[in-house]
């Protein structure tokens, strides 16, 4: 797999942001973030996920410097990648410091994507105010949220300057989500899915077995066949150099309309993470 075949997508001020990238949510033990980030680079992904609450920006930034190093050619400007806003740095005065530290932690004079981890009752609207700041700085190409329902994206539309980009949340095939997947698409926001292999519950299911077997895949590919072909972006997590690879094999058949209809059969509204419904 080499970066060229991999898919992008538009983003609503016509960037774009590849289909599939490496979620380093868990990875604190530096060794094993940087080995992941090599494997990830090898296998071809040049999308990586971050965030501030995760605590390994510094072992990416310390990873892809070790790559630009391994392959000569390879540049930032081909590298896509997105931190997030912790929680308790949404305080208006927050925002702009803990941008600096992650920017200084990436070793990165700008990121392609910055968003806002989780919708904090009464933090969240101010905190969006600077994420515009920022955008306008150009020192993110792009803003966007995660974990945002329906009602936290009607109130930020009705009194934001700049539309979110991407609405990062959990989503797979036992949380399909559609509603909201409707109503993101209807807003030009591009839905990206965490958690897209539901931390390995539900691998065994037999109709993801069976659609696997039929191509010659597993399960997981799959899963994560489902969001891309579904017109999302899609982050699966792993630190094994196998299974990393496998994740992004993905782009050599598609599902067809049985397969589809299967997988539409097995939602469950089963949540592993955090579940931002209530939320007010």
């Amino acid at each position: 797999m080499t970066d060229a075949a991999l898919p992008t997508i538009k983003l609503n001020n016509s960037n774009s942001i590849p289909q599939i990238g490496l979620g380093l949510w868990q990875m604190d033990n530096e060794k094993e973030c940087r080995t992941a980030v090599e494997a990830a680079i090898n296998a071809g992904y040049r999308h990586f996920d971050s965030a501030q609450a995760y605590g390994n920006e510094r072992f990416l930034g310390d990873g892809l410097q070790d790559a630009y190093q391994q392959n000569p050619g390879l540049e930032r400007e081909d590298i896509f990648i997105t931190t997030k806003l912790r929680n308790e740095n949404q305080y208006f005065d927050g925002v702009i410091p803990s941008f600096d530290e992650s920017l200084d932690n990436l070793q990165m004079d700008y990121v392609d994507l910055f968003l806002v981890h989780f919708p904090v009752t009464e933090l969240r609207r101010p905190a969006w105010h600077k994420m515009q700041e920022i955008a306008t700085s150009g020192r993110t190409k792009d803003i966007g949220v995660s974990n945002y329902t329906i009602k936290h994206l009607e109130e930020l539309l009705n009194e934001c300057d700049i539309k979110p980009a991407v609405n990062q949340v959990e989503l797979h095939v036992f949380l399909q989500q559609p509603e909201l997947r409707q109503y993101c698409d209807d807003n030009g926001i591009i839905v990206e899915a965490y958690s897209p292999l539901a931390h390995g519950n539900g691998l065994e299911e037999p109709a993801l077995v069976e659609i696997g077997s039929k191509y010659g895949k597993s399960s997981a590919q799959i899963m994560i066949k489902w969001c891309a072909q579904t017109n999302m972006v899609v982050l699966p997590k792993s630190i094994t150099k196998e299974r990393i690879e496998s994740n992004i094999d993905i782009f050599d058949f598609e599902l067809n309309e049985e397969d589809l209809a299967k997988i539409a059969s097995l939602e469950k509204d089963f949540r592993t993470c955090w579940d931002p419904t209530n939320v007010n």
